[in-house]
């Protein structure tokens, strides 16, 4: 069977009909400002900015700031360069960045904006910004930026609140950490909304998370611009399958990763074994921490570390599984997962944002007890985890190719443009 393309899925889509001419825009000169060098796309970030950064480019100039993390992102930045797209990569050492950062939770400054602040590349922002028309900062720690150049225009990709996240941390820790976390999600929600009624625009990367920033941050322009999924690199392997192995894919040193991978292989994995002897569990992904590393000695799992493609990995599976107890926004291991045609069982936190319907796209189950009983089943009727990965498909086909995911991309655009014009035409 042949994989359907982007391209084919597109045209199929209705977004633009049998002969009819999209409306161009004027070319706009776009900042782009991201956390991470937004290349290769191997990590959820990664994938949102990559293509974020190349759909901008079909049709307007883009240049990007980012940090380099490591030597990775400084090679990554200058594949970038060699694409035509220029890239400066600020080096960034989070951990002496979180220690110079300590001062400040004797003030009422986030310590995120101590993480990821840095001089140099406020200078190159300012130094760009008399070439830039649109500034474009993916998260609220790289707004910061561009919250002094009035005369641009301003795009916030706020994606999920980061503010809510540090909610939620401080709701899964002890003290004293709990403590911190409670402290950054009051300060960095103070920023948020200041720094939202500053921008042309503010992205949500889902319709809940645009619920919510609307009664954190009233008044505040939104619109929703959701993650899409590579369906080509992602698809269907049945024959890979293997019986009664498990899969979970993520960056394995993200707080909702590792605890929610802990918490499937202390209360759930090990009830499932006790049904099927032979089950295993695969957990997929780079950078994993010492706990989650630890989990290769408990019978059963494995625990991969970085892989080259995580797709094979996938297709190996007969049901992808995702308890995170702590996560919103749209999860991209739900989508790889459903392009590749599997099962998905997950929890409400890990599926919401995906907004597909519970039991026909994927099966939602929040407590161990009927986690345990949503995979068994699955297990037990391999014929009913085949059709509901089929239908799973269908639905990211239909939803969550990157074309019809970045369509409003043009809307906010078109916006911008427009008062870049009238702000020509009315000095």
């Amino acid at each position: 069977m042949k994989v359907p393309t982007e391209t084919d899925l597109f045209q199929q889509s209705g977004l633009v009909g049998a002969g009819e001419v999209r409306t161009i825009l004027p070319t706009v000169n776009i900042l782009f400002l991201s956390q991470r060098v937004p290349y290769p796309p191997n990590r959820g970030d990664k994938i949102s900015t990559w293509r974020l950064v190349s759909r901008f480019r079909r049709e307007h100039e883009v240049r990007v700031l980012a940090f380099a993390h490591n030597q990775e992102d400084l090679d990554a930045a200058q594949k970038l360069c060699d694409m035509g797209i220029q890239t400066t990569a600020i080096p960034h050492n989070e951990f002496w960045k979180k220690v110079q950062s300590l001062p400040l939770l004797l003030t009422n400054t986030p310590l995120t904006l101590g993480v990821y602040g840095s001089k140099k590349l406020q200078k190159k922002v300012d130094d760009l910004a008399q070439w830039a028309d649109l500034a474009y900062a993916f998260s609220s720690s790289m707004g910061a930026f561009f919250e002094h150049h009035p005369e641009l225009q301003r795009v916030l990709h706020i994606g999920e609140l980061d503010s809510d996240k540090w909610r939620q941390y401080s709701e899964r820790t002890r003290f004293p950490m709990s403590a911190v976390y409670r402290r950054e999600w009051r300060t960095l929600r103070e920023y948020e909304r200041r720094l939202a009624h500053m921008v042309t625009e503010n992205v949500l990367c889902t319709h809940l998370e645009q619920r919510i920033f609307n009664q954190e941050i009233p008044g505040a322009s939104s619109i929703v611009l959701r993650n899409g999924v590579d369906l080509e690199q992602f698809f269907p392997a049945p024959e890979a399958s293997e019986a009664n192995h498990l899969v979970f894919t993520g960056v394995m040193n993200y707080l909702p990763n590792v605890d929610g991978c802990l918490w499937f292989a202390k209360d759930i994995f090990p009830r499932i074994q006790e049904r099927y002897p032979d089950a295993r569990f695969t957990i997929i992904g780079s950078h994993p921490t010492p706990e989650i590393q630890a989990l290769n000695n408990q019978a059963g799992i494995h625990v991969t570390g970085f892989v080259d493609s995580v797709t094979g990995w996938i297709q190996k599976g007969a049901v992808a599984v995702t308890p995170l107890r702590i996560a919103r926004g749209i999860q991209n291991k739900v989508l790889e997962a459903l392009a590749c045609g599997l099962p998905v069982v997950g929890t409400t936190s890990a599926t919401q944002g995906v907004e597909g319907q519970a039991g026909r796209d994927y099966i939602v189950a929040d407590d161990a007890t009927l986690f345990i009983d949503m995979v068994c089943e699955l297990l037990a009727d391999p014929a009913r985890g085949r059709a509901l990965g089929q239908t799973a498909r269908q639905f990211v086909e239909d939803n969550y190719h990157w074309e019809v995911a970045f369509a409003p991309l043009d809307d906010i655009v078109a916006k911008c443009a427009t008062n870049i014009r009238l702000q020509k035409e009315n000095p």
